[in-house]
């Protein structure tokens, strides 16, 4: 079974807390916004470790590839 864009949204949703967030894909590639004040003050590797500890294992298991877009609050207002 390949996973859902919004599978992928409960996915993240449950474990980091977002103000902003769209999930795209075909069940195989996906593509993210994810708008969280946990980014603040952290570099972009950090931010997407953030996400990937979101997801789990479902990363290795479930989802061949995510590319992310990831905003604080005040840089997805800019």
């Amino acid at each position: 079974m390949f996973p859902t864009p919004e599978l992928i949204h409960q996915y993240i949703a449950d474990k980091l807390e977002c103000t902003h967030l769209e999930v795209e894909g075909d069940g195989q590639h996906f593509s993210a916004l994810i708008v969280s004040s946990a980014f603040a003050g952290k570099r972009l590797i950090q931010r997407h470790q953030l996400v990937y500890a979101a997801l789990g294992d479902r990363m290795r298991e479930e989802i061949h590839a995510l590319s992310m877009k990831t905003l604080t609050p005040e840089e997805y207002q800019s």
